[in-house]
């Protein structure tokens, strides 16, 4: 779970701008699926995984600013 801990240290900018280039990338993987041109499946896997916790990261710190 460090990467957790790692994405808990970034800004919300740094998060966002890394949830951007995760999309990219999956956009791209996608495409190789499709076209059977995919070296490693399983990123496609880890990368909708980091997305996942990225969205968890900034909907917790989004909570956390209105309850404030």
């Amino acid at each position: 779970m460090a990467k957790v801990e790692d994405l808990r240290t970034k800004t919300d900018d740094q998060l966002a701008d890394q949830l951007v280039e995760l999309k990219r990338e999956q956009f791209n993987l996608r495409f190789q699926a499709a076209t059977s041109q995919l070296e490693r499946p399983a990123r496609i896997r880890e990368v909708r995984r980091q997305i996942a916790q990225i969205k968890t990261l900034q909907g917790e710190r989004t909570r956390a600013a209105v309850q404030a």
